[in-house]
């Protein structure tokens, strides 16, 4: 009885089999009272923005504690073998590849409108009747503060290598603060903006582009920001 007791507990594998989790479920259901809700608060539905807000605070709670877990399975119980970090490497590597396919067909989409409009635009770039944005206003200084924010997070990383703790923790508050700046300038610039999504190809290309950027920013921010705490309390 004993033995058998011993064999069940030993794991013959250096693979993470994951128990049940709730958090998968919670962040899908989360990020879909988000989407809802942001696209009700574009068509100017009065509980729009109140379901927005609670649907980004129960975003960010769930990733959270998600961390939690995840840090937890890390660290205490040495779940993240020299086999998992490379899987989970991998996976990054494949999930970067495919952002980089993703926006390219974004960007594909603008300079095939931009650099051969249509006779139905006028052939003319942007479309008559659009007003752009000025690029040497907050589009430069937004473009200013993501390279800073770049180069904070670079700095954070070449501490790491070199052991410097304290180095690791200012470069990633750093960068969290100019990633929160940078998502503040964008939501004003898109209150600001003279023309919206339905403008035609202009502004659908426009709102996809920076949209699912500024999406991938606040995400970031997020990563960034529990790291940043990981590292502040010791945990990492």
């Amino acid at each position: 009885m004993t033995t058998k007791l011993i064999n069940r507990s030993v794991q013959a594998h250096p693979f993470h089999l994951v128990e049940a989790s709730p958090w998968p479920i919670a962040v899908s259901f989360s990020l879909l009272v988000t989407t809802l809700s942001g696209v009700m608060t574009f068509h100017g539905y009065s509980n729009g923005l109140f379901l927005l807000t609670l649907g980004l605070i129960s975003t960010i709670a769930t990733m959270t504690l998600w961390f939690k877990d995840i840090t937890r399975e890390g660290t205490f119980q040495g779940h993240h073998t020299f086999a998992v970090q490379k899987g989970l490497s991998l996976g990054f590597v494949l999930f970067v590849i495919s952002e980089v396919f993703f926006f390219i067909s974004i960007f594909w989409a603008f300079f095939h409108s931009s650099l051969a409009p249509t006779v139905e635009l006028g052939a003319h770039w942007p479309p008559a009747g659009i007003e752009t944005l000025n690029p040497w206003e907050v589009p430069l200084l937004n473009t200013v503060i993501l390279l800073s924010s770049g180069a904070t997070v670079t700095y954070a990383h070449h501490s790491l290598i070199q052991g410097n703790r304290a180095g690791v923790i200012y470069g990633l508050i750093a960068t969290v603060v100019l990633a929160t700046i940078f998502t503040g300038f964008q939501g004003f610039e898109y209150y600001n903006a003279p023309f919206t999504f339905s403008d035609g190809v202009y502004g659908s290309t426009f709102y996809m582009a920076t949209g699912f950027h500024g999406i991938h920013v606040v995400i970031g921010t997020i990563f960034l920001t529990d790291l940043s705490k990981q590292f502040f309390i010791g945990i990492l």
